[in-house]
């Protein structure tokens, strides 16, 4: 938190605790005597005395008030945080007040100033000539006996002790006369002539500790959170500061700051706004909404900020430049949209979005559009998964259009081609019926919204075909289709399964390579174009799939076997000898030199992998080497255990385990001496990859 920010909590504490809001402005004073000097029950008070008195209704003690107290606490307005009622000394030519009973005096006069209440609890009142209620004795009735005119007030009301809320003596004076229950407190809201506070809970009496105390407390504890990033619980603290000064700019916009954090920019955005409506002259609060803005995409709101925090002398030049920035790359990428040129659409938007408007749904849309476009449409989806987090209510501000739709139709609009793209049929109907109720007047959305329908139309009718083994009829219907969306990868697909059915293999592949060129990594296409591929005995390129396939389905069994059988046929067309490969055998142990020369001098490569039951790092490598014999099948893997063979690990030189030897047609082209698993699962691979 900025210096700028707690001197803007203090005064904010300062507001809260006095000033224009009508509460006590000064610190807890020390607890004070009552009653110097009696004197009789019903003579006036002397001249110079100062006088308090307890609320307390359980005691009627009185204690002495020294005369510098006294003064003290007049010149401090004649408050008490003690609880009590402090009365300033009675003018010579002021009339005495009595009592009647055996209680102390019960002395009458009005709220002074602007500071009627305090938070301990207690009342104050200052017996001036302009205030002064009616001599006499005041009976345990609580009348008023006698009555003489008082000067009239500022109030067309005229001023009375309490309203039940203060505690005087042996009970509370009550308008009507009557007594009300003692009470500890008071509410400085209930006397005439102040307005009432906001609805905050202050702490109360019993505790000693003013509002004002607890705001700095509070937003202390926020601003230590804050510093070590515990955004969260500064937020909590923040939270509680809001509730003890709402009125505060300074709480709301430090609010602000921890909702930023947290990537609450909606909740930021409308602290920030509130802020100002508070304070309009609060610059940083300005130069704050200002970045929200920016980072928002909302270009006209964020220089009208960013003008205000410069008249206020809070403007940063170097978010005047990101500000610029930001507006030249946008609209660059608006106008490279309308002329479909979408890699400077790309470009345009990523510059924009690294200046700094990062959560900008305008921006995040024309870059999902480009992806999109290009083909990249996992990139696509994952730019519109960001969008979607954000709040929509940033949308409904945004006065920009493309191709004459508004920014929120058109967000909708992205939205639903993406999903249809990725086979999303039903949620790409309904983001395009959204952009229609948003937008309905748009031609260009309702030409989207009925060819969004009629590609889920084609679809869902090709499946049921399919599912009725109509084939020939499903691909028909999803031909439909693809008239209305050309670049549908699942529709290529979904046709392609029908040529399959139909055993017309180059279709299939035609069709899968249409897919696989919208969507380069599209598992299904890719598997259906590997299985034509092998029907056609093109065996090179079947490899060549299922070997992709591999790295992207490890565990699948079926590919690995279907990617063996592949090798094998590859080799077989080669002229190479097949007659020692196996699929998914276990690793091979080796006992005598013969067996192992025989084993490497194979066609083919081989896994040899020299361990001892004895060493901690054989036994943790031991799994991995039985995984990859899983994984690449078309590998010969052997093991020698030199504990029970060491005339074989003599003859290979090996006095170091693991040691691993790869060899290719009886030639060793590579040795390992304690590889980690990495380098041990890239080597085998690569020459998995180089064998085939």
């Amino acid at each position: 938190m900025s210096e700028a920010d707690r001197i803007d909590l203090h005064a904010a504490a300062l507001a809260l605790d006095g000033g224009s809001g009508g509460a006590v402005r000064d610190k807890p004073d020390a607890k004070v005597d009552v009653f110097a000097d009696l004197g009789s029950p019903v003579s006036p008070l002397q001249a110079c005395a100062s006088v308090a008195m307890s609320t307390s209704s359980s005691s009627g003690s009185v204690k002495s008030l020294a005369p510098s107290n006294a003064r003290a606490m007049a010149l401090a307005g004649g408050r008490s945080h003690s609880g009590g009622l402090v009365v300033e000394s009675t003018p010579p030519w002021l009339p005495g007040h009595r009592r009647c009973g055996s209680g102390p005096p019960i002395f009458s006069g009005g709220s002074s100033g602007r500071g009627g209440g305090d938070h301990g609890g207690g009342s104050t009142v200052r017996s001036k000539m302009t205030n002064a209620l009616p001599t006499g004795n005041i009976c345990p009735s609580g009348r008023v006996l006698a009555a003489v005119a008082a000067p009239p007030l500022r109030h067309s009301r005229p001023d009375v002790l309490g309203s039940g809320t203060g505690n005087y003596g042996h009970g509370s004076i009550m308008r009507g006369g009557g007594m009300a229950p003692a009470r500890t407190s008071i509410d400085s809201s209930s006397f005439i002539g102040h307005a009432p506070r906001s609805p905050v809970n202050f702490p109360a009496a019993s505790t000693g500790s003013s509002s004002c105390g607890s705001l700095q407390e509070v937003t202390r504890v926020g601003n230590e959170c804050y510093k070590k990033g515990k955004l969260a619980e500064a937020l909590h603290h923040y939270n509680r500061a809001v509730v003890l000064c709402p009125e505060s700019a300074a709480c709301r916009r430090i609010r602000a700051a921890a909702l930023i954090g947290l990537g609450r920019l909606a909740d930021a955005l409308r602290d920030s706004e509130e802020a100002i409506r508070l304070d309009p002259a609060n610059g940083r609060a300005h130069d704050r909404l200002a970045g929200l803005c920016l980072r928002l995409g909302m270009i006209s709101k964020a220089r009208r900020h960013f003008t205000q925090a410069g008249h206020l002398h809070h403007s940063d030049p170097s978010e005047w430049e990101k500000l610029q920035e930001v507006e030249v790359h946008q609209g660059r990428s608006i106008d490279a949209r309308k002329m479909g040129d979408w890699k400077s659409a790309l470009r345009e938007v990523d510059a924009a979005i690294a200046a700094g408007a990062d959560s900008s749904q305008l921006l995040l849309a024309i870059r999902s559009e480009a992806l999109l476009r290009l083909h990249k449409l996992e990139e696509a989806d994952s730019t519109l998964a960001s969008l979607l987090k954000l709040d929509n209510v940033f949308l409904s501000l945004m006065a920009a259009k493309l191709s004459g739709m508004l920014a929120e139709s058109y967000v909708c609009i992205v939205q639903a081609q993406v999903d249809m793209a990725l086979g999303r049929f039903d949620a790409a109907v309904e983001a395009a019926e959204n952009a229609r109720l948003i937008d309905p007047g748009n031609a260009e959305v309702g030409m989207i919204l009925n060819n969004v329908k009629l590609v889920a139309k084609a679809r869902a009718q090709g499946n049921g075909l399919f599912k009725a083994t109509k084939f020939s009829d499903a691909s028909i219907a999803y031909s439909e289709g693809l008239k209305y969306d050309p670049s549908n990868p699942v529709l290529y697909c979904n046709r392609a399964a029908c040529w399959g059915k139909l055993e017309r293999w180059e279709k299939v592949v035609d069709d899968c390579n249409e897919a696989l060129r919208i969507q380069p990594n599209y598992t299904k296409a890719l598997l259906r174009r590997a299985s034509s591929y092998s029907k056609l005995e093109r065996w090179a390129d079947c490899v060549r799939d299922y070997e992709v396939l591999r790295k992207e389905l490890p565990a699948d069994r079926e590919v690995a076997e279907a990617l063996f059988h592949a090798q094998v046929a590859l080799k077989t067309t080669r002229g190479e000898d097949v007659s020692n490969m196996k699929f998914g055998g276990e690793v091979e142990m080796v006992t005598s030199v013969e067996q192992l020369r025989a084993a490497i001098g194979t066609p083919g490569v081989s896994i040899v992998f020299f361990m001892s039951t004895m060493n901690q790092q054989c036994t943790q490598i031991t799994p991995s080497v039985d995984s990859l014999c899983s994984e690449c099948p078309s590998l010969n893997f052997l093991k020698v255990n030199v504990e029970d063979s060491p005339v074989v690990a003599k003859a290979e030189n090996v006095r170091i385990v693991p040691t691993f030897k790869i060899y290719k047609d009886g030639v060793r082209m590579k040795e390992m001496i304690c590889p980690s698993l990495h380098v041990l699962r890239y080597s085998v691979r690569h020459y998995a990859v180089s064998s085939s």
